[in-house]
């Protein structure tokens, strides 16, 4: 039951992890949190990979992301997560914590302070559409703009994430008062984060990423957002699955009404 650090050489585990769960193995997700977070785990007491995972993600000094957070099947309701919960929480210290939650997971959230502020919808499907005109392909020049902008509406600073967008992913576009970003995940293209001072600017960003990705592409709306549902099931974007968004703490920082999608919604 001891609490541990991951490293890359746990990344077979983790995807082995993933799979006994039904989620994907997503190993290019879980590389880069490795690189940005701060991944536990906690290995099996039958010596058969790891029991369970979570990932902490700390956005400057007020707001931390709990993600993949994992428990083996053969191993659940027996206190193991609830365990490497704790232990990440009292790492995140006075920070705003936030997270995603499947059904399953939200009763331990609840139990450990976590409360409903929204619900979120995984939407897929083939992005059928022209090309906006309003936006174009970033570039390394204008990384110093997006981590303002995003630094402003955002409300805290996760430079360290954002600064990897070029490496990690498919593409980086901008726009006059935005940017967006898509990564290709196991069998599809994400596409996020988008940020922008208004809904037309968002629009523009996500429908072409979603034509730069080709093939399906995935967004992750939050609930209230049903101008921009219906906007991309009008576009081929539907089958949407829900989970709740849940923070323990203070508010969250920043303008909500100018984040779009998320980085990596990562499901608990």
């Amino acid at each position: 039951m001891l609490i541990r650090r991951l490293t890359p050489t746990d990344l077979d585990d983790c995807a082995r992890l993933a799979k006994d769960r039904g989620w994907p193995t997503e190993r290019h997700k879980w590389r880069l949190l490795f690189e940005v977070g701060e991944p536990y785990g906690i290995d099996a007491p039958d010596g058969d990979g790891l029991a369970a995972t979570n990932i902490l993600t700390l956005y400057g000094k007020d707001q931390a992301v709990i993600s993949m957070v994992l428990t083996a099947s053969r191993f659940g309701r027996q206190g193991i997560g609830r365990r490497l919960m704790e232990h990440v929480l009292d790492q995140a210290g006075e920070r705003t914590v936030s997270l995603y939650a499947t059904d399953n997971g939200r009763p331990l959230y609840e139990r450990l302070g976590f409360r409903v502020v929204g619900a979120a919808a995984k939407h897929t499907g083939v992005f059928a559409g022209e090309p906006s005109g309003r936006t174009r392909p970033a570039t390394e020049a204008d990384l110093d703009g997006i981590l303002a902008l995003d630094a402003e509406l955002f409300g805290t600073d996760r430079s360290a994430v954002l600064r990897r967008m070029f490496g990690f992913g498919l593409r980086v576009r901008v726009a006059d008062g935005g940017f967006g970003h898509c990564w290709r995940n196991d069998d599809n293209a994400v596409i996020g984060p988008v940020v922008a001072r208004d809904a037309a600017t968002a629009r523009a960003l996500i429908g072409d990423l979603a034509l730069d990705a080709g093939g399906e592409v995935r967004m992750d709306f939050d609930l209230d957002r049903q101008d921009m549902i219906t906007w991309a099931a009008g576009h081929g974007i539907g089958a949407p699955w829900q989970v709740s968004r849940m923070v323990r703490g203070g508010d969250l920082p920043g303008d909500v009404t100018c984040q779009y999608l998320p980085f990596m919604q990562a499901l608990g």
